[in-house]
Parts: structure tokens; sequence; C-alpha cells
């Protein structure tokens, strides 16, 4: 096969600062300086360092080598169909600060893949840190100094600018991550840090990771169409006053899991419960969450569908709680419980369908407000259904790790029962529950497979 030739190409103009770096293939220093033919396949394109000037890959496979940083205003653009392996040594991770961009648009015949550098068979959690967006939106955080983000990066995040743009995440997976720095400083899947709605999230697979699938540390960044898979800790994970939109969304959980209770959403206002705002409240619709059935095989630590607690507020309506181990609806803490009870929150024309207690009261200051019982009535008077098993909800085969589907079979509760009523016209009105209807919005660039597949 006849290679393309080493390019770098360096568009400069009088109108502007900054310069535009395209790269192909590199000598493998992570420069983008090689130059000269080559007829070797496994020439490295590696990435390394800071990028601090916007630079383009075209489509190929890259070697991401330890902390990689894209700063100083600079975007960092992925062409469809390019995979981005990590270095098995120098395990990396890609950070975007404060001002810059990650353009990963890639397309449903050709998605983005970052993963493990490993043979399949040796692919495992924690092979690599994950993705990382900084932005400068709102948090509930103090803004002077701004707080720091998670995971031994040592980099800022959040600001005042809601509409704050840190670029395109769509048709992208993102496996095997989860790194630690240090104790409970693990890297998610994808971290957004005061991530603006002027981001673009969609079309994003996190799958295998060593800690959450997705953490939104404030910011108003919305999404449609995310999968978490297999996490070992959380799916869905918000605090410090996130604010953002998400519909469609499916969590799947293998039976490994984390050494903290690993929940499909796990809600904090902060790490105290304090009242500081923004109040963090996730807006939420068509979300599917799919939880470990038995109590044999899982992990003890595998937890329940719905985990609000420290003083968060949510809207969570029109989706599905199915088969987790410990419970579904779960609210923790005095504020979280007045905030539903009153109304500010909302929890309704959902289906919960777990393997025990659909409704939690969980924790004493919970209790001090609104029973299991109190809570499994106002519920079920707002449109919620209550299923004494995870069949009775009617998906085809939701359980199957290998090749899921998720889609309602002819007569299920799942494709009646909505309601969209005052909700935010971001939300597209669907006549279904949960995350999909008759369309498989997964085909051609999700995996289920990526312990095996080759790249």
């Amino acid at each position: 096969m006849k290679w393309m030739k080493q390019a770098l190409v360096i568009t400069m103009s009088a109108l502007t600062l900054s310069a535009c770096i395209k790269v192909d293939i590199n000598d493998g220093s992570g420069s983008g300086t090689g130059n000269g033919d080559t007829d070797d396949p496994n020439v490295s394109k590696v990435l390394t360092g800071t990028i601090d000037k916007s630079i383009t890959l075209l489509k190929g496979t890259y070697t991401l080598r330890g902390y990689v940083y894209v700063n100083n205003g600079a975007t960092l653009t992925i062409e469809a169909g390019s995979i981005v392996k990590s270095d098995v040594t120098e395990k990396g991770a890609l950070i975007i600060e404060r001002g810059s961009k990650l353009i990963a648009d890639g397309k449903a015949d050709q998605p983005i893949i970052f993963t493990s550098g490993k043979a399949p068979s040796e692919r495992a959690p924690g092979d690599w840190g994950g993705i990382i967006l900084l932005g400068k939106a709102t948090t509930n955080r103090p803004t002077s100094p701004a707080p720091i983000i998670e995971g031994g990066v040592n980099r800022p995040y959040g600001g005042t600018e809601p509409g704050d743009n840190s670029g395109i995440l769509r048709y992208v997976r993102i496996e095997f991550s989860g790194i630690a720095a240090e104790p409970n400083s693990e890297i998610n899947g994808l971290t957004c840090g005061g991530v603006g709605s002027g981001t673009t999230l969609e079309n994003i697979q996190v799958s295998y990771g060593a800690d959450d699938g997705y953490e939104f540390f404030g910011g108003t960044v919305n999404a449609k169409n995310l999968v978490s898979f297999a996490a070992y800790d959380d799916d869905f994970d918000f605090d410090f006053g996130y604010t953002g939109k998400i519909q469609f969304a499916v969590s799947l959980r293998d039976k490994p899991s984390d050494t903290d209770q690993a929940n499909g959403i796990e809600c904090d206002n902060d790490g105290t419960g304090t009242t500081a705002t923004p109040l963090t409240k996730p807006y939420l619709s068509n979300f599917t969450f799919i939880g470990p059935y038995d109590t044999t095989g899982s992990s003890a630590l595998h937890g329940v569908s719905n985990r609000w607690r420290r003083s968060a507020r949510f809207i969570l309506r029109n989706s599905l709680l199915i088969g987790h181990r410990k419970g579904g609806f779960s609210l923790e803490s005095a504020g979280t419980a007045t905030d539903y009870k009153s109304g500010e929150s909302q929890f309704k024309n959902n289906i919960v369908a777990v393997y025990s207690k659909p409704y939690i009261s969980g924790d004493a200051g919970a209790l001090s407000v609104i029973s299991d019982a109190e809570i499994k009535t106002k519920a079920e008077s707002e449109g919620n259904l209550t299923l004494a098993s995870r069949d009775a909800v009617q998906l085809t085969d939701p359980f199957n790790l290998n090749a899921p589907n998720f889609l309602p079979k002819t007569g299920s509760p799942a494709l009646s029962g909505v309601d969209f009523a005052g909700i935010d016209s971001y939300f597209t009105t669907t006549t279904y529950r949960g995350a999909f209807g008759t369309t498989n919005w997964l085909q051609g660039w999700a995996s289920f497979t990526p312990k095996s597949n080759n790249y």
C-alpha cells in the first residue's frame, strides 16, 4: 500500500495572530514536524506535552503519551474515523483547558475512538486517564481562586460565561479510562468542569471506565444520546451547581464495581451539602438505567438507580429505572427531600422496576421530611409506574452485555405514559419513556465489545 507523504501544513495569515497546523504522520516525537516519505504503516503518531496552537489530526491512529494539555486558546481537531490510543507505559489523558477547544466530530459510520493501547485480551479499566473539558461557565465554587479539577491535572475551571464553548464531541467512544492520580481523585471517562452551553455533546459512549462514566462539575452544557457501559463507579455524576439539560441517555452496568457505591445517578450540590448557589439541578428526560439484577454475581457495592442527595435539586422525567440491586429512586438529606416534596424537584412519568426498594428515604435528614411510603404515593400520583419485575418493562434484550437491545417490545408500558408539559424547548417531545422508541440510535457507531475489538 502506498502511504501518504508525511505532511505539516502551516497556514498563516496577516489577519490572524494564531497559527493553524495540520498534521498527518509525524516522526513519533509528538511535535508534528516529521518529514519525508515512509512505507512503514507502523510509524507512530504521538501526542505528548502541551498543544498551544491549533492543530488538525487527519484521519489515522495516534498515541496519547502522558497528560496532554490543550491551552492558549488552541483548538485540537480530530478527523472522523480516527483512533487515539494511550501509551501503555506513560498513561495518557487529554485535558482541554479554559478558552481552548476539542473538535472531535465523528460520524455514525466513522466514530472517533479513544481507547487503551494494550492488546485486546489485556485491556482493562484504568488503562489511561480520559478526556477532561474545562470551561468558563458558572459553578457554585468561588471564582477567585478558581477551583481545580480532580484527577491530578492541577488545572482550574469555571467562570462567569454560561454560554462558553469548549468544542464538539459527537460520535465518540471513550474506553478503559479512569487512572487514579490519588485516592478518590480518579479521572472519569468524560469530565466536564464548568463547561458551557455553547459546547456540543452528542452520541458519546464511555465503556469500562474505572471511575464515573460522566461527571459534571458545575457548568451549563447540554447533551443528547449518551451511553455509559460497565462503569466501575457512577454512570452520571452531577455536582457543584450543574444546571444543564440531557436527553436520551442509557446506562448498562457490568458486574465489577468500584470501592464506593456505584449508582446510575449520583447528584450533590457539593461534597458537604451546603446551599451554595447555583444549586445543582440537572434537567433530564428519556434516560434508561439498567443495573445488575441478581444479588449473587454482582458486587455488594452496586447501588441504586438514582441517588439524589446533599441539597441537590433535579428534574427527571420520562425515564426507565430497571434492575438495580439496592433500589430505584433514593432521596438523601433534608434539603433534597424538602425540594422534592414541595415540587421544586421533579420525578415524573418514569417507570421503576428494580430488585428491591423502588422508593427510598435514604438517611435521617430525608426521613425527617418524607417516608418511603410517602415518596411512593407522591411518585405514583405524578405519572410514575412501579412494576414488580424488570421483565415487566418489556424491553427487547437490555441485559445482554455483548449486544444489548434497549428498544421496547410491542405492548411495552415504555411506549406510552410520557409528559413534556412545561419542559424546556431543548427537549424533543417523544411518545415513549426511556432512551429508545422504535429507532436504535446506537447503530453504526457504538460498541459493546471493546475488550475484543481490533483497532
